[in-house]
């Protein structure tokens, strides 16, 4: 039976678009490990639709249940149960933050219980993961969670994960870290944000040098003796600008990149200059050249859905007039009926990051040398 409160299409709340996105996010967090199904369907039914208040004290609710249930499970030896708990519990605290102003002290409590419930997940995981801090820029530094593909000092391929500006790095460790993990890859999941509030989101917008935080993130993978320096990719999680893919330009370091390819730059240049009758994009107001403007030997994965902000077809159009005959450009686009169609895959991110980090794996050579 359906709750009250879900359309037959399963919008929780339709006049809401930002409740329902992130209710479809918990559901599909589900096939990760990030959340039950039972559980969030149990929410539904008690949550009076479109109040932020009830919405905040349920999901809360339902993050400190599971968040004693991992202590529980720990205090007795069960390690497995323990990270799955936690891994809900964080992710649950996540929702609980989303629908509440940036100033609301109860916003930034959440967060904190989200951070620290990683915490406590990266102690009872095997390898343990840590928590790093990599100095960016004079007066803010990046965190991290480093997890280690094995045990042991063996060097491994490593995977950087990151979001835009105001993304927080809590939901890689359950939605990309067991990815990484199965294929012989380490992990390195970051925000921009570091211990900052979320308010910080509104400084980091006004930056025109995020792509700097990739080469500071090199410089510290470089130091570390379990890191195959040779074979590091990054992937940028629901993308929705191109700093990554500017970073990709900038850091000659990079084995391989899963980004959007600076399509969003393209498509703002050819919106310009068919707004203004523009022959020349190189005199459109776009601060960075796109990645597929610009020769660069790393190779690059687009993934998209066909449903998403950017039609199919455009894309596609992009990169062939950009890419002038590179084979170290590669777009796949995801269909309504194969699912992952949606915006950032939102519908089913799980085929996303199985097809994504099967091109990892293949780039990287992971298995080799572990």
């Amino acid at each position: 039976m359906i709750p009250a409160c879900l359309s037959d299409d399963w919008i929780l709340c339709p006049e809401r678009e930002d409740i329902s996105s992130e209710f479809t996010r918990l559901l599909t967090a589900a096939q990760e490990g990030g959340a039950t199904i039972a559980e969030c369907l149990m929410i539904a039914r008690q949550l009076k639709c479109g109040e932020d208040q009830s919405w905040h004290r349920e999901w809360k609710k339902l993050a400190q249940t599971n968040r004693h249930r991992a202590e529980a499970a720990f205090a007795e030896g069960h390690m497995a149960t323990a990270q799955r708990n936690w891994l809900r519990a964080l992710n649950y605290y996540g929702a609980a933050a989303m629908p509440l102003d940036q100033a609301d002290e109860r916003r930034w409590v959440a967060v904190l219980a989200m951070q620290e419930c990683a915490r406590r997940y990266l102690t009872a995981r095997a390898p343990a993961g840590e928590v790093v801090t990599i100095p960016w820029v004079e007066d803010h530094a990046l965190q991290g969670y480093f997890l280690p593909a094995s045990a042991g000092r063996a060097r491994a391929p490593t995977v950087i994960c990151i979001g835009e500006p105001g993304h927080r790095k809590e939901e890689f460790l359950f939605k990309l870290a067991p990815h990484a993990r199965e294929r012989g890859l380490s992990m390195l999941a970051l925000d921009l944000l570091g211990d900052q509030r979320d308010d910080y989101t509104d400084s980091l917008l006004q930056r025109r040098d995020l792509e700097s935080s990739i080469a500071s993130v090199m410089d510290y993978l470089e130091t570390r003796d379990d890191v195959d320096f040779d074979r590091v990719a990054v992937v940028a999680d629901g993308w929705g600008s191109s700093f990554v893919a500017r970073a990709v330009l900038q850091e000659p370091r990079l084995a391989a990149a899963v980004c959007d390819g600076g399509l969003w730059d393209l498509h703002e240049r050819s919106f310009f200059a068919s707004r203004f009758a523009m022959s020349d994009l190189s005199i459109v107001p776009v601060p960075h050249a796109p990645l597929m403007a610009s020769s660069a030997d790393c190779p690059v994965l687009i993934t998209l859905g066909e449903d998403g902000w950017l039609k199919a077809d455009r894309a596609r159009q992009i990169v062939q007039q950009s890419r002038l005959g590179s084979s170290n450009i590669m777009l796949k686009v995801f269909t309504a009926a194969e699912t992952g169609a949606a915006q950032a895959h939102a519908d089913n991110p799980s085929l996303a990051n199985e097809y994504i980090f099967d091109w990892l794996e293949t780039r990287l050579g992971a298995g080799q040398g572990i």
